[in-house]
């Protein structure tokens, strides 16, 4: 059973670090009127994500992580003049690499965010993303 867990926990750490890698780029993109004053998209949104969202959401999560994890390794050995333009290219490419899915960038942090803080949600996103044949 435990290994069985651990696929599940690395897809929601997966999924909770992605929404922290966009949620800073995005966040600045919101209108306030996207957001309720603590910064949480309100969860009348949350509960109605359609499921051609959540599968192009779960579809980008992995590719975003990797993407990700490429784009912290560059930055780490790059020197230091070259960190902001590296780090402005990450930016653009996982963008684009959640553009390429069929989402915005604030739709793709929306359904992390709402995955975060309902149960209902991160479920189903997780079950998207673990599909049972593919363990």
């Amino acid at each position: 059973m435990r290994q069985t867990m651990r696929p599940l926990m690395q897809s929601t750490a997966v999924a909770i670090s992605a929404a922290w890698l966009l949620a800073v780029p995005a966040a600045n993109a919101q209108t306030p009127s996207t957001q309720t004053p603590s910064g949480q998209v309100p969860s009348a949104q949350t509960q109605n994500i359609p499921d051609q969202k959540l599968d192009a959401a779960a579809a980008a999560v992995e590719q975003v992580a990797n993407v990700k994890k490429d784009y912290q390794q560059r930055i780490e050995a790059a020197p230091t003049p070259d960190k902001q333009r590296i780090a402005d290219e990450a930016n653009k490419v996982l963008a684009k690499t959640v553009t390429d899915h069929g989402l915005t960038v604030e739709e793709y942090t929306s359904i992390l965010v709402a995955a975060k803080d309902d149960p209902g949600v991160r479920d189903k996103l997780i079950q998207r993303m673990n599909p049972p044949g593919k363990q």
